[in-house]
């Protein structure tokens, strides 16, 4: 089953959700079944490395480090 990501009207809330094609979304919040379906971006074939690279470091650049571990984090 594939992971799909949804924002609900109802509650303002953005959620994946792992359901099949067929399967109707309810929202784990609200329990509404207006969910919208959003847009996916997936990393392109061999440039993941290279994606991570520049969003750690732009993610250091704006002073977001609770993603990195201890020993990454800048002293």
């Amino acid at each position: 089953m594939p992971l799909y990501s949804f924002h609900c009207a109802r509650c303002d809330a953005d959620i994946e959700l792992l359901i099949g094609f067929s399967e109707t979304p309810v929202c784990p919040g609200c329990g509404s079944k207006k969910l919208q379906r959003l847009m996916s971006l997936t990393a392109p074939q061999n440039k993941s490395r290279g994606l991570m690279k520049s969003a750690r470091a732009q993610a250091a650049r704006e002073g977001h480090l609770s993603n990195f571990s201890r020993a990454e984090r800048r002293r």
